[in-house]
Parts: structure tokens; sequence; C-alpha cells
């Protein structure tokens, strides 16, 4: 089994959403993950925790070891303001959130867009507002506009239709929200251990590598 199969395979068994795991050619595993949105519906401000982190990084480092998947070191941790979206399900989940996206290739000239996400039939639509022009500055026509709803004075509805395997990178906008944020302070702060470690911290903790 490869890392990515095994990494997926125990973070989805612990009851966790994996959102993206990378390796660096240093060996850095990075895993982030997320409370399934079952969860993460039932319990308002939910968020993941240091502790979330040390339990998933424990399992992880008795499979990989097991499977012989070799690494330096491994970080988890929780995908923060800004995650990405990566399969279908994210965009559905996460469909009336501000979201930043890159095309792969240039639409009109561009390939970064902003806006807010809405699902259109198999595919998505990125719906942007558009100010009135205001004296020396101009007005971003680049998107095509969409049959939506009259908007008040002084703004139109932008949209530009993607479906996923036309985007290189999406993001959530981040959001700070003093009152309940969507995300807890730790969040910021990943969990760092390598492969043996003996305890876990907030910060970092060192060890030696596995084969």
């Amino acid at each position: 089994m490869n890392w990515q199969s095994a990494v997926e395979r125990t973070v989805t068994g612990l009851g966790y959403d994996l959102v993206d795991a990378e390796k660096s050619a240093g060996g850095l595993l990075r895993v982030f993950i997320d409370h399934l949105p079952e969860s993460a519906e039932s319990a308002a401000g939910q968020f993941i925790t240091v502790d979330d982190c040390e339990k998933v990084t424990r399992q992880l480092q008795y499979v990989l070891e097991v499977e012989g998947c070799a690494y330096e070191r491994l970080e988890v941790s929780s995908p923060g303001l800004d995650r990405p979206l990566k399969k279908a399900a994210d965009y559905a989940r996460f469909a009336g959130e501000q979201v930043e996206l890159t095309l792969k290739e240039p639409f009109k000239g561009r390939k970064k867009f902003s806006g807010e996400l809405q699902a259109l039939g198999e595919g998505w639509r990125l719906v942007l507002v558009n100010r009135v022009k205001k004296p020396g500055k101009k007005i971003d026509k680049s998107v095509d506009k969409s049959a939506s709803a009259a908007k008040p004075e002084g703004e139109s509805d932008l949209a530009l239709d993607f479906s996923i395997e036309e985007v290189r990178e999406a993001r959530l906008v981040p959001v700070v929200d003093f009152k309940g944020r969507r995300f807890s302070a730790q969040d910021e702060t990943p969990l760092k251990t390598a492969p043996t470690a003996a305890k876990h911290s907030i910060d970092e903790v060192d060890g030696g590598r596995i084969q």
C-alpha cells in the first residue's frame, strides 16, 4: 500500500475528513484533517483541536510503520481559514461560501477569480458582485453576466461557470468572526511529530526516521 492510500484509510477510519496530504522532497509528510460535514453540523463551533491531531498522528505513525512507508517527519493539522477545496464533496459542502479560484487555463485573460460558490447542474458557478463604475475606476467585464435576480442599484451579478477539472486551485476566502470563528486559534498551530517521537506538544516533537 502506498502512503497516500495508507493516510486516507487511516484518517477516514478514525472518522475525520482528509482534506489534503502532501509529501515534500525532504521527507516531510503533511496531513490536513477536518471533521466530517455531518459531525460539524451537529456540533456548532466544533473545531479540530490538538487532541484530534494527536489522535490521528499516533495512528498514522503505527500504520505507516506497518506498511513500510518512509518519511522523515509527520505533521498533522487542520486546513486553516483558507481551507482548500479538492474534491466534489468539498465543493458541495461549501456551496454558498466565498471562494478564491485559480483556473488551469486563462479565461478572457484571467486565471484568478473570487466570489460565491454555487452548484450548477453537474458543474459549478462562481458569482461575483461588481460595483458601478466610479470616476477614474475601471469595471472588470472579463466574466459573463449571469441571468440572476435583480440586484440593488449600483450592483450587478457576474458569473463564471466551470468544472472541477478546469481548476488548478480553490480555497475558501478567510473569514474572521470574533463572535464564533469557524476555526479555533489552535488550528493555525499544526502538531508536528516524528516517527519515533515519545511525546507530543503544540509546537514540535523531533525523533528518528523509519524506513
